[in-house]
């Protein structure tokens, strides 16, 4: 999905992000993925053609949201209907990484028709795959000299605690999720404006 995001980017400068969360509360999910498509600025500014697939795993909700830059080839209702026949059959069955790289490779291909360019690679191609991750020597090394400096700060500054656990809290007080996967975009932030287009299902 990161290289189908990218190549989109490149080729037709709209960004397409997805991000999901575990749980939004008691925040409506349409609202939310709103607020986070203007928050995070999808989309180069002055154009705002972005795209924003988010979805909330607790609630079991999908949304779309489409900027203003991309309403007129990505209407409520072909959004809706993408997320019917291609991405909310498999999100039911729990195939979430299959769904929604559904949802991003159709979404893909009509911003490029549009844009007349193509995208390179076969669908294929832009499965996930599990990627390992080797840490090192070092890294580890590195990582115990870290928590044994900072076990040495608190000692002689236990005040300095509290602090140190709003900072790892995220943005605490804005009332967002804890995210668990983000992807897409590369660098066509700086828009962010969104009339509210797209469309979003339960699953």
């Amino acid at each position: 999905m990161e290289n189908l995001c990218r190549e989109v980017l490149q080729k037709t400068g709209t960004a397409i992000v997805i991000a999901t969360v575990e749980t939004i509360g008691d925040s409506d999910y349409e609202t939310y993925a709103n607020e986070l498509y203007a928050d995070w600025g999808i989309g180069k500014k002055g154009e705002d053609k972005g795209v924003l697939i988010f979805l909330t795993k607790k609630e079991r909700k999908i949304r779309i949201e489409t900027g203003y830059g991309v309403e007129g080839i990505l209407p409520d209702g072909l959004v809706g209907q993408i997320l019917d026949d291609q991405v909310v059959p498999f999100l039911k069955r729990e195939e979430y990484g299959k769904g929604i790289l559904n949802g991003t490779f159709a979404i893909a291909q009509i911003i490029a028709q549009d844009a007349g360019v193509k995208l390179t690679g076969e669908t294929s191609s832009y499965m996930p795959r599990p990627v390992t991750r080797k840490v090192g020597v070092g890294s580890q090394i590195f990582s115990l000299l870290f928590f044994i400096i900072l076990f040495l700060i608190l000692i002689r500054n236990p005040l300095l605690l509290p602090f140190l656990l709003l900072g790892s809290s995220g943005r605490g007080g804005s009332g967002r999720g804890s995210f668990g996967g983000f992807g897409g975009g590369f660098g066509g932030f700086g828009g962010g404006l969104s009339g509210g287009g797209g469309a979003g299902r339960g699953f």
